[in-house]
C-alpha cells in the first residue's frame, strides 16, 4: 500500500444553490408550516432524488403533518443511500413515538446515538421512553448523556452533532468561533482535532491533541485520539507507547486494543499483531475489518494462501464489503471464482452499497474480468471505479505543478554549490523514488536481498518535513515551501538530517544501510540532498503507458490522488519528467536512473549497476530476490516473490482501444521518458 503525499487542504467554496434551497425549507419547518416545507422539499427531491438533507426534510414535515406511513417510506428510503446518518434514525424515533410504538421507537434512537452521540433530543426521548416501560437502569444512563450535553456550551455539542453527521464545515467554523471567543476548551479543542483528522490535516490535529494533554493529562479519549493520529502519521513507536499508557489503566478495552494492534503491523511487527487481531475477534460486533487487517499481516509476510482464506472471511461476514474483494484482487495472483464475480456484480450495482465499497467493487471487478480477458467490460469498470473515486478526491494538479515550478527555481546549481558538504553525513539511506507501479518494489527486494541492506517500507518521515517547512495553514497558490529551504542553516540542516535518521532507527535492524521507498520523495530530492548529502537515490521509471494505466487500475489504500484520472495521471507523469531532468542538471550524477524494461531485459546488468551505484560488492542473492523472506507492504508483494517474466511489459496494450485519450495526454513524454 502507498503512503499519502502530503496534500494539503483545499479552500472551502461558498454554498450551493441546493444548500441555500435547503436552509430555507428548514426554516419554513422550525416556523411550524410544515406543509410548505413538505410541497418545496418535494419539488428540490425532484430535482436531488438522493439528497440526504432534503430527503430529511421530506420525511419530518410528512411526520408532522401526521404522514406517518409516508414518513417511514422517505426514511426507508434515506437508509439505503445514507446509512450513517443519525438523525434520520431520530426521525424514525419520533414516528415510532406517534405510533405509540416504544420498542421500535427506542431501538430507533439507540441506533442514532450509537452513530452520533450529542443528539440530546434523542437522549431525552430515550429516557422517558426507558421510564415508561420500567427500565430504571437504562433511563438512568439516558439521563447522563442528557446532563452532559447539557453542560456542554450549547455550540460546542451543536459542532458535535454536525461533526458526528460528517457535516465537517459548518462544524469547524462553529469551534473555530468558539475557541476565538472563549480561548482554550479541552472539548472544543479535541473536537476541532477530530475535524482535523477527519480532513486528513493530521499535523494540526496532532498539535491541538498535545495541547489538551498538556491541559488534561487524564483525559483518556482525547490520550486515544493523539495515539491513532501518531498511528495515521506512521509514527507507530510513539503511537504504541500512547497506547501502552491507556492499556495499563483499562487492559480489556477493545478500542486501545485494536489500535495497539495496528501499531505493531505499522512497525512490520505482524508476528505480534496476527495473534493480537485474532484475541479481538472473538466478541466482535464488526469483525469484517479485524478479518481485513488480519489478511493484510498475512500478505505483508508472504501467507498467501492464509491472508486469502481471512479476505474471504471479512468478504462472508459483510457481503458488500467491497475492501476486502479489491483485496483478494490486489493480490495480483488470485483468480475469482464465477461465483465470486456474480456476487460482486449484484453487490455494486445494488442502491444500498455506500460509494466506497461501491468503488473497490468497480476496481476488484475490472481485475476479475481483465484475468478473464473480456477486456471491454473490465475497462468500464475501471473507468466507472476511478470516476466514483476521483468525485471524493480533493486533489488539484496545478499544486503540484506549482510545486515543481517551484523547487526548478529555488533548487539550481549555485544554490546547492553554496551549500556543499552541509547536511548529517550518514551514508545509510538509500532512496527510491518515482511513480508508484514504476517497479520500485521489485528494485527494494533487489537491493533489499543484500545482507548489507536493510529494507523497510514507504517513510512518511520526508512528508512530514515538508509539512513542517510549510508552516501550518498554508497557502496553496503560494506556498512556504521549498521557498523556506534558502533560510536554513548549515546547522538546521545537519538537524533535520539527524532527525530523520533517529525517527527512522525504529525500522531497522543492525544492517549498514537501509531503503526508503516512498515514491512522492522524487518531488524532495532539493532536500533530501540537503540534510543527507551521502544518501544514495534511485529513480524506478517505467515506460509511460505501462505506467500510467498501472496506476489508472490500481486503488491505492492512502494518497497517490492523482492516479483517478487519465487526464490527471498524464500530467502527473510530464510534471515528474520536468523536475527530474531539473534534479539531473543541478545535481549530475546524483541520482541513478533504472528503467522497469531494462531490468526485465538484464536483471544481472541491472543488478550489478545498482549495487556499483550504492559502492557494494555483487551478491548473487540479490539475482535470485524472489528467495528472499521478508515483509513487502505494496501492491506488488506477490509478483515481487516471483521470478522476473516479460509478460507484464504490454499488458497495456489489451487497453489501446481505449487509451487514445492518455496516449494524446502524455504527448511527447513517450520518447522523452528515456533521457
Amino acid at each position: 500500500m502507498s503512503s499519502p503525499a502530503a496534500d494539503p487542504p483545499i479552500a472551502v467554496p461558498p454554498p450551493s444553490p441546493i444548500e441555500i434551497e435547503v436552509r430555507r425549507i428548514r426554516e419554513l419547518a422550525n416556523g411550524r408550516r410544515p406543509a410548505a416545507a413538505l410541497a418545496a422539499a418535494a419539488r428540490l427531491a425532484a430535482e436531488v432524488p438522493e439528497n440526504r438533507d432534503v430527503l430529511h426534510l421530506v420525511a419530518s414535515s410528512q411526520r408532522r403533518l401526521n404522514r406517518i406511513a409516508d414518513a417511514l417510506a422517505t426514511l426507508d428510503r434515506l437508509e439505503r443511500l445514507h446509512p450513517q446518518f443519525s438523525r434520520l434514525y431520530q426521525e424514525r424515533g419520533h414516528c415510532f413515538v406517534t405510533l405509540r410504538d416504544a420498542p421500535r421507537a427506542i431501538s430507533a434512537f439507540l441506533r442514532g446515538v450509537n452513530i452520533n452521540p450529542a443528539l440530546p433530543r434523542s437522549w431525552a426521548m430515550l429516557e422517558r421512553l426507558y421510564r415508561m416501560t420500567g427500565d430504571e437502569k437504562n433511563a438512568a444512563t439516558a439521563a447522563r448523556h442528557v446532563a452532559l450535553l447539557a453542560n456542554l456550551p450549547p455550540e460546542i455539542a451543536q459542532a458535535t452533532g454536525l461533526f458526528c453527521d460528517g457535516e465537517l464545515t459548518p462544524a469547524e467554523n462553529i469551534v473555530r468561533g468558539y475557541l476565538l471567543k472563549n480561548g482554550n476548551h479541552v472539548e472544543a479543542m479535541r473536537l476541532l482535532a477530530r475535524i482535523g483528522i477527519a480532513r486528513d490535516v493530521l499535523n494540526d490535529a496532532e498539535l491541538l491533541l498535545e495541547a489538551v494533554l498538556s491541559l488534561e493529562p487524564d483525559y483518556r479519549a482525547a490520550r486515544h485520539d493523539y495515539a491513532l493520529v501518531l498511528i495515521e502519521r506512521h509514527k507507530y513507536h510513539q503511537g504504541r507507547e500512547e497506547l501502552e499508557k491507556l492499556l495499563r489503566l483499562d487492559p480489556e478495552n477493545r478500542q486501545y486494543r485494536t489500535l495497539y494492534a495496528t501499531a505493531c503491523a505499522g512497525l512490520g511487527e505482524h508476528d505480534k499483531a496476527i495473534p493480537l487481531y485474532r484475541e479481538l475477534l472473538a466478541g466482535a460486533l464488526q469483525p469484517a475489518d479485524l478479518h481485513l487487517s488480519i489478511a493484510h499481516s498475512l500478505k505483508t509476510i508472504g501467507r498467501r494462501e492464509e491472508a486469502v482464506e481471512s479476505y474471504r472471511a471479512a468478504a462472508a461476514v459483510r457481503p458488500n464489503f467491497g475492501d476486502a474483494y479489491w483485496s483478494l484482487a490486489n493480490l495480483k495472483t488470485y483468480r475469482f471464482l464465477d461465483a465470486e464475480i456474480a456476487h460482486m456484480r449484484a453487490a455494486e450495482a445494488a442502491p444500498g452499497t455506500p460509494l466506497g465499497d461501491r468503488y473497490h467493487l468497480c476496481f476488484a471487478l475490472g481485475k476479475a474480468l481483465e484475468d478473464g480477458g473480456d477486456h471491454a467490460e473490465s475497462w468500464r469498470c475501471y473507468e466507472r471505479g476511478n470516476a466514483l473515486k476521483r468525485s471524493e478526491s480533493r486533489y488539484r494538479p496545478e499544486i503540484i505543478e506549482n510545486n515543481t515550478r517551484k523547487q526548478i527555481e529555488v533548487c539550481t546549481g549555485a544554490f546547492f554549490a553554496a551549500r556543499r558538504g552541509q547536511g548529517a553525513p550518514d551514508r545509510a539511506p538509500i532512496f527510491i523514488v518515482g511513480l508508484p507501479r514504476s517497479g520500485s518494489t521489485l528494485l527494494e527486494q533487489i537491493l533489499a536481498s543484500h545482507p548489507l541492506i536493510e529494507g523497510t517500507q514507504e517513510l512518511s518521515d520526508v512528508q512530514r518535513m515538508v509539512l513542517a517547512l510549510q508552516g501550518r495553514e498554508p497557502d496553496l497558490d503560494n506556498p512556504r515551501y521549498p521557498g523556506s529551504l534558502a533560510g536554513l542553516s548549515r546547522d538546521e540542516l545537519r538537524q533535520l538530517g539527524e532527525k530523520y535518521l533517529a525517527e527512522t532507527r525504529v525500522y531497522r535492524t543492525d544492517k549498514p544501510y537501509f531503503i526508503d521507498k516512498m515514491p512522492n520523495n522524487f518531488r524532495h530530492i532539493g532536500l533530501i540532498h540537503l540534510m543527507l548529502p551521502n544518501a544514495r537515490i534511485i529513480d524506478a521509471r517505467r515506460e509511460p503507458m505501462a505506467c500510467c494505466f498501472s496506476n489508472f487500475k490500481q486503488l491505492f489504500a492512502n494518497g497517490q490522488e492523482f492516479t483517478y484520472s487519465v487526464q490527471d495521471i498524464a500530467r502527473y507523469y510530464r510534471t515528474y519528467l520536468e523536475l527530474m531532468r531539473h534534479w539531473d542538471a543541478v545535481l549530475p550524477g546524483r541520482v541513478l536512473r533504472v528503467l522497469h524494461e531494462d531490468v526485465v531485459e538484464d536483471l544481472e546488468g541491472t543488478v550489478r549497476r545498482l549495487l556499483d551505484f550504492c559502492g557494494l560488492e555483487f551478491e548473487q542473492a540479490c539475482v535470485d530476490f524472489h528467495r528472499t523472506e521478508r515483509s513487502v507492504r505494496t501492491p506488488s508483494s506477490e509478483q515481487v516473490r516471483q521470478p522476473i517474466f516479460r509478460d507484464g511489459l504490454d499488458q497495456w496494450t489489451r487497453y489501446e482501444p481505449w487509451l487514445g485519450p492518455l496516449r494524446d495526454a502524455l504527448g511527447d513524454a513517450l520518447v522523452r521518458y528515456r533521457e
